[in-house]
């Protein structure tokens, strides 16, 4: 056999085991997504509603071994700080927490935040408590500014079997998913009107198979 006829056939070899070794393969699956957020602020001149949105391409596998380990990725876009909301001038943002539930059927290890801009001096914080995570700005936002939030790739461990769906928090102005206090210019003068905000609708963003 000729070197030359060995090394194609050693290359075909190669690529059929590459093939093989990407279809057998779990592949991270992304989706983008425009998140609605229905919130309320309770400003000294009455209840004020509005409605927030934000962008992300969330990114999780299509499958995972019973016991395996997943990452689930959050990449928020670009967003804008209102500056102005039924009529009241946004002169900041305070305070923020974005809830993310720790998707049933599956155990967290530990988060990872990366870039983010327009956030304030202090640096973005991700914390746990029970089977809710919260991802956390002091800020300020500027009113009329632009932001990006951190991209956050959370590392869980499977359970046994089901299915691992990842959510945002909320279903209510009590229930809320999304809290931050807007300091707003009005006919009173300055004030300070904490917000309460859940997803409405709240979309299932990823679908992650065990088994």
């Amino acid at each position: 056999m000729s070197s030359r006829l060995r090394s194609r056939r050693a290359a075909a070899a190669a690529a059929l085991t590459a093939a093989a070794a990407l279809a057998f393969t779990p592949q991270a699956l992304a989706a983008a997504f425009d998140v609605n957020f229905d919130c309320s602020g309770a400003s000294p001149v009455g209840e004020q509603q509005f409605d927030f949105q934000q962008g992300a391409d969330v990114t999780a596998p299509d499958t995972v071994a019973p016991g395996g380990a997943l990452d689930i990725v959050i990449d928020p876009a670009v967003n804008t700080v209102p500056s102005e909301v039924n009529g009241f001038t946004v002169k900041r943002i305070e305070g923020l927490d974005l809830k993310i539930p720790i998707p049933a059927n599956s155990t967290f290890v530990s988060a990872d935040l990366a870039g983010g801009s327009g956030l304030g001096p202090n640096p973005p914080t991700f914390t746990v408590d029970g089977d809710v995570a919260t991802l956390h700005l002091d800020g300020p936002l500027e009113g009329g500014a632009e932001f990006e939030l951190p991209t956050v790739t959370a590392h869980l461990t499977a359970g046994d079997s089901g299915t691992i769906e990842t959510k945002l928090h909320g279903t209510s102005y009590d229930d809320p998913g999304l809290t931050f206090t807007a300091a707003v210019s009005s006919i009173i003068g300055d004030v300070d009107v904490p917000s309460r905000c859940f997803p409405n609708p709240n979309p299932v963003l990823t679908t992650t198979t065990i088994g």
